[in-house]
């Protein structure tokens, strides 16, 4: 049987982090996991910034209500789920993704918390497993599941290596010149082609 793994920023929805630097105005929040592997080092130096420049959870969660999905997101979801279990696993956070969760149609998402305080402060942030996508990849090939992953930054590499088929959708140079082991797709319809390829590969039915 055969189940499919999505990131979620990147792939499905733009980028949370450049949207609040482009309507915050604070350029050093543009970092994403596109540039820094380190994710824990990545929610360090975010925090710090957000802390410089009195960002709060509400400031980042009223952008993030003004965004939509990126273009033929919804159609491409609601097509592969009409296929295969799919599920979105993410770096981001419950209290971030809520809202786009709605407008892609409520998919299941496994990600993180953080933790907030009273005054709406980020103080920290509570990874719901180590290295969980990886982790949730290799449960359900444990299962036995055929898994075929896309994703688009460093912190994906892991589950598409682990992954019976990998995918890059639309990565920055850096990612594939350093995972040039995995197709790449810089639309919906390649991505489509990709997964139906690598499920064929698989010698999985597609409907």
């Amino acid at each position: 049987m055969l189940a499919v793994c999505l990131d979620l920023e990147g792939v499905l929805i733009p980028e949370i982090w450049i949207n609040v630097a482009e309507r915050t105005g604070v350029e050093a929040l543009r970092r994403t996991t596109r540039d820094e592997p380190d994710y824990d080092r990545l929610m360090s130096y975010r925090i710090g910034i957000l802390d410089q420049h009195d960002i709060k959870i509400e400031d980042i969660t009223s952008t993030i209500d003004s965004m939509e999905p990126m273009d033929g997101a919804l159609e491409f979801l609601q097509s592969l789920e009409s296929r295969c279990p799919s599920l979105i696993l993410s770096d981001t956070f419950s209290q971030f993704a809520k809202p786009m969760m709605a407008k892609l149609g409520h998919p299941t998402l496994l990600c993180h918390t953080l933790v907030i305080d009273d005054s709406g402060r980020i103080e920290d942030w509570e990874i719901r497993y180590e290295d969980h996508k990886r982790k949730t990849v290799e449960s359900l090939m444990g299962m036995n599941y055929h898994v075929i992953a896309a994703g688009d930054s460093y912190n994906d590499t892991s589950m598409l290596s682990a992954a019976s088929a990998g995918i890059l959708f639309r990565p920055p140079d850096n990612v594939v010149d350093e995972f040039p082991q995995f197709p790449v797709a810089m639309n919906y319809s390649e991505l489509t082609e990709a997964i139906e390829s690598a499920a064929s590969d698989l010698g999985e039915h597609w409907k």
